[in-house]
């Protein structure tokens, strides 16, 4: 006798059991993508990355001039149900589509990126504690703490390198609503992680037991 397929139910909770979740926030600059490039040097090809900067919501209808003035550091500049959905289907061992955001234009282009679910999957963004929805989502909460002037350093380099902005208007940004977002918003979010972590991927120790506690995860539902 053959055996038994597993009904679609019975796939997609064994996926559930399988895979982990893990959130990572923090401010701007404070050392995200750091860590889970470490994180990422441990488990290889069994980490799946979801940025919430990749869900910036599209603004066709407005003119680029008008599109350099939105606030992007407040909870609305941010398609947050889209990637709800997307990190419940990756968890349920599904395939998406992401969005694709272009800095340069402020706006999402007309391309989409394949992501497949791996054991791990990572999500990180400034605000991604701030959704109660998609803070549940998380088996593991990491806050990453870094001091301000550290931070806005690290934006200024990032953003001019990066993503084409002068060095003026990444200032005038910080000082009218990325600081002020940072202390209404992402700071208070700190209080929901499991385990706050100073500098991020340079601190060595918290990263050592952080992976610890990852591959103690994955032991428990294998």
């Amino acid at each position: 006798m053959h055996p038994k397929a597993e009904s679609a139910g019975q796939e997609t909770e064994r996926y559930k059991k399988d895979i982990i979740v893990i959130g990572i926030a923090g401010g701007t600059g404070s050392g995200k993508s750091t860590l889970i490039k470490k994180i990422k040097e441990e488990f290889h090809d069994e980490i799946t990355i979801l940025s919430h900067d990749f869900y910036y919501k599209q603004h066709d209808d407005i003119p680029f001039e008008e599109r350099k003035k939105l606030n992007y550091d407040h909870p609305n500049a941010f398609d947050t149900d889209l990637m709800i959905e997307h990190v419940r289907r990756l968890a349920a061992g599904e395939t998406i589509e992401r969005p694709v955001y272009d800095f340069t234009i402020h706006n999402r282009i007309n391309e989409t990126v394949l992501v497949r679910p791996a054991k791990v999957i990572v999500v990180e963004g400034i605000l991604i504690f701030e959704n109660k929805e998609l803070l549940d989502l998380f088996d593991i909460k990491v806050f990453i703490d870094t001091d301000a002037d550290v931070r806005i350093i690290r934006r200024i380099l990032r953003d001019v390198n990066e993503r084409g902005r002068t060095l003026e208007s990444v200032v005038h940004q910080y000082l009218t609503t990325v600081k002020l977002m940072h202390e209404q918003f992402v700071e208070p979010s700190k209080k929901y992680a499991d385990i706050i972590i100073p500098e991020g991927g340079f601190n060595r120790v918290a990263l050592e037991m952080l992976n610890e506690r990852i591959h103690a995860l994955l032991k428990e539902r294998s």
